[in-house]
C-alpha cells in the first residue's frame, strides 16, 4: 500500500514538474517577452528577463528537489523491475538533477552577475559588446540545459509510468 502511494506520488511530482517546465518554455516565457515588447517599453527585455529569471529559479530548484527525491526513492521501490528500466530511470533522474542544478547555481548565477556588472538594461547594451555576447551565450546554454532536463524527465516519466501500467496488469 505504501509502495503504491509512493509510486503515484513519484509520477505526480515528475508529471507536475514536466508540465510546468514545458509550459514555461513553450508558452509563458515567449508570451511574456512578446507582450512586453508589443507594449513598446524601452526596457522590455530587461523586465521580461527579470520575471523569467524568478520563475526559472523556481522551476530549476523544484526540478532539482523532485529529481533528488525520485532518485532516492527509486532504490526502495520496484526492486523486481528489469535492471535496464531501473538503470535508465535512475540515470535520467540524475541527469535531470544535474541539469537543473547547473542551470540554477551555475548558469543563472553567472547571468545575474553579468547583468549586475553591466549596470544598465540589457536592451541598451550593444549586440557587439563582449558582455552582451557572454550573456547571450549563457542564455543559449540555459535553454539547452533546460531542454536536456526536460527530455531526461520525460524519459524517466515514460519508464516509470510504463512499468507501473505493466505491473498493474500482472500483479495488482
Amino acid at each position: 500500500m505504501i509502495t503504491s502511494s509512493i509510486r503515484k506520488l513519484r509520477l505526480l511530482l515528475l508529471g507536475m514538474w514536466l508540465g510546468c517546465a514545458i509550459f514555461f518554455g513553450a508558452a509563458v516565457a515567449p508570451a511574456l517577452f512578446g507582450v512586453l515588447r508589443d507594449a513598446g517599453l524601452p526596457n522590455a527585455n530587461e523586465l521580461a528577463g527579470s520575471i523569467v529569471s524568478r520563475l526559472l529559479s523556481f522551476i530549476n530548484t523544484s526540478g532539482f528537489e523532485v529529481a533528488l527525491f525520485l532518485f532516492v526513492t527509486a532504490f526502495f521501490i520496484d526492486r523486481h523491475r528489469a535492471v535496464v528500466a531501473r538503470s535508465v530511470e535512475v540515470i535520467s533522474l540524475a541527469i535531470m538533477a544535474i541539469m537543473t542544478g547547473v542551470n540554477k547555481w551555475v548558469i543563472a548565477a553567472r547571468m545575474l552577475d553579468l547583468r549586475k556588472s553591466i549596470a544598465m538594461p540589457i536592451d541598451q547594451v550593444s549586440p557587439a559588446d563582449p558582455r552582451r555576447l557572454s550573456f547571450d551565450a549563457l542564455h543559449r546554454y540555459s535553454v539547452t540545459v533546460m531542454g536536456v532536463a526536460i527530455v531526461a524527465a520525460l524519459v524517466a516519466f515514460l519508464i516509470a509510468s510504463w512499468q507501473r501500467n505493466y505491473r498493474t496488469k500482472e500483479t495488482d
